[in-house]
């Protein structure tokens, strides 16, 4: 399909999003960021992180193998929630109230997960302002299949050498990744006949500043991983590599369980986030992992709200949004409407809303509510 050039679209798309009433008292406590709360999360995910990856060592070392195969699962299972997740909400500018922290942990994060945080600036810049209009957001392409089958599922929970985790934006597994990192150190995108390469071109016409840095972190990402690579071999310690470099594609089984929910089987071409996302609940160590994402609505309704603050938010405009589904809820809604799309491919689930829920805001717009944080590249400020 052919769609128009981005900067035609921020001239002529106007979506006028509805958003749940909120007290502009509220909404500004809510949006207010927490070095500590920062710290916690991700500093906590880090430590983590940290942790497992020392029992991986531990169990290399002392030859313990079936305890190092179980650590190794937990390691990745922990790292796998850095592959866009961690640097998502980073990307946000909303976790540390210092800026420079911000960068920091988004720069670590998206250096072990070989995750590309400018091109994602630029593709997400436009997926919170045109959510699920495809003509300017195609982070996320509908249908998506909410697949479990054998193989796709075998890799999941063993190593992800080849599968994208769902239609979206990603490098997928350890094999499609340093390939399309390699051609992305030399600017090069695949072919437009797949539909995340069309987009990542569409990108780079749009604002090719962030294509440069593309390229520049591309090469960072190939030295970091390539030099941990060679000190692997370099001194025996080939353990290395699998707790930074391959860690990603380790036991990526929890991450896309959550992930896949977001905007699966929901309503395109629509101006109310109740309708195109969906919020789960999942347990806190998931959610911890996760960064709160299951609260997903919320964060589209108002991304400029720190992630630790969307379950207080969820509570504040509740009367008015669809209850959360649970996470083996939401699966079934998924593969329900992916069995009806295969015999109605223009089927789209029309989330139903509460009694007390409103569709028209009759209060004034608080100027806080279409912010997105520090997300938008200087291209699209």
């Amino acid at each position: 399909m052919s769609y128009p050039p981005l900067a035609e679209v921020r001239k002529t798309l106007r979506v006028k999003w509805y958003r749940s009433p909120i007290k502009h008292d509220k909404l500004r406590e809510l949006s207010k960021r927490s070095d500590l709360q920062g710290w916690i999360q991700a500093g906590g995910h880090l430590a983590l992180f940290a942790i497992t990856g020392a029992l991986v060592y531990i169990c290399w070392s002392r030859q313990f193998w079936l305890a190092f195969l179980l650590a190794l699962f937990v390691h990745g299972t922990v790292t796998s929630f850095f592959v866009g997740i961690a640097p998502h909400e980073l990307g946000h500018g909303t976790v540390f109230r210092t800026k420079w922290l911000n960068k920091v942990f988004l720069y670590l994060f998206s250096l072990i997960s070989w995750w590309d945080p400018f091109d994602y600036a630029s593709s997400h810049t436009y997926h919170h302002r045109y959510t699920l209009h495809p003509e300017g957001d195609r982070e996320n392409l509908l249908p998506l299949e909410p697949s479990i089958k054998s193989t796709f599922m075998l890799q999941l929970f063993t190593v992800n050498l080849l599968t994208q985790r769902g239609r979206v934006f990603g490098k997928g597994g350890l094999i499609s990744t340093i390939i399309i990192t390699i051609q992305g150190a030399f600017g090069v995108v695949g072919s437009p006949e797949t539909p995340i390469n069309e987009w990542i071109q569409t990108l780079h016409t749009d604002q090719p500043d962030e294509y440069r840095k593309s390229i520049w972190w591309s090469r960072l990402l190939l030295l970091f991983h390539g030099s941990v690579l060679v000190i692997g071999v370099a001194t025996g310690l080939w353990v290395l590599p699998l707790i930074f470099t391959v860690a990603p594609f380790i036991a990526n089984w929890a991450a896309y369980f959550v992930g896949m929910t977001q905007h699966c089987g929901l309503r395109e071409d629509t101006p109310d986030f109740r309708k195109c996302v969906r919020s789960i609940t999942i347990n806190p160590l998931w959610e911890f992992l996760y960064w709160h994402m299951n609260w997903h609505i919320e964060h589209h309704m108002y991304a400029g709200v720190p992630c630790y603050n969307l379950k207080k938010l969820y509570d504040e405009i509740a009367d008015d949004m669809p209850a959360p589904r649970t996470l083996r809820q939401a699966w079934r809604e998924m593969h329900d409407i992916w069995e009806r799309q295969k015999t109605e491919p223009d089927y789209q689930f029309d989330t139903p809303l509460p009694p007390t829920a409103k569709v028209v805001r009759t209060d004034a717009a608080d100027e806080l509510e279409g912010s997105i944080g520090e997300l938008a590249p200087t291209g699209l400020r």
